[in-house]
């Protein structure tokens, strides 16, 4: 079993370098313009409330903020939330950030046109609730995205994810075709688009699995 503390501790030892991966720090302006032209096309139209589950430092927050969304974003970490917070500060942006577990995010009741989550189911030790909790989050007619793939259990940062991620159900990612089934039942439509063939998401060539599953609630 993964430990709660521990977590937390990992990814807030993550946070002071979390940004110079290319994907979640957006510096290089192609990385940027890709990851934008990809929110903006799973997003509805402006402005709408979206929440932003893992959020991390708050990169595609802010490209949803700019869009002109309403934007909550939830983390584990503090340091993460203090540096998505001081990211969109810097930028002139309002958005909300709140920290807590992304699996039950702190919002009450509260409902949101879109749901996005990058690259966190791999994290949860139990991905199948949280995607109901989710879902449940969501107003009709709204949309959960879910950015995901396959890959080694600590890609985030430079030393081992924390004792007995062996145990969590995803802890190498999960397959397109497996999450898909998985959600299937709880929506209305889902689809899937292929990120991996698209190197300026990841300031370089991939050869690992990567896609973006589109849900309709």
């Amino acid at each position: 079993m993964t430990n709660s503390a521990a977590i937390t501790a990992y990814w807030n030892d993550a946070a002071p370098d979390f940004d110079d991966e290319p994907d979640h720090g957006l510096r290089e302006e192609a990385t940027r313009t890709a990851w934008r032209e990809r929110v903006i096309s799973w997003s509805p139209t402006a402005p709408a409330d979206v929440l932003d589950v893992g959020c991390g430092t708050g990169s595609l927050s802010q490209l949803l903020a700019e869009a002109g969304h309403r934007v909550t974003g939830v983390d584990l970490a503090p340091r993460m939330v203090d540096q998505a917070r001081a990211k969109l500060t810097a930028a002139g942006l309002q958005a909300r950030f709140l920290v807590g577990d992304a699996a039950v995010p702190p919002t009450g009741g509260e409902q949101f046109d879109l749901l996005l989550c990058r690259h966190l189911v791999w994290t949860l030790p139990d991905p199948k609730a949280a995607l109901r909790e989710w879902i449940a989050r969501i107003r009709p007619g709204g949309t959960l995205v879910l950015i995901e793939g396959r890959w080694r259990e600590s890609g985030q940062a430079g030393f081992p994810y924390v004792a007995g991620a062996e145990t969590l159900p995803w802890h190498h990612g999960v397959g397109s075709d497996e999450l898909a089934a998985v959600v299937r039942p709880l929506v209305m439509d889902v689809h899937t688009e292929d990120l991996a063939g698209s190197p300026d998401l990841w300031g370089g060539p991939v050869t690992d699995e990567r896609y973006a599953l589109i849900a309709q609630i």
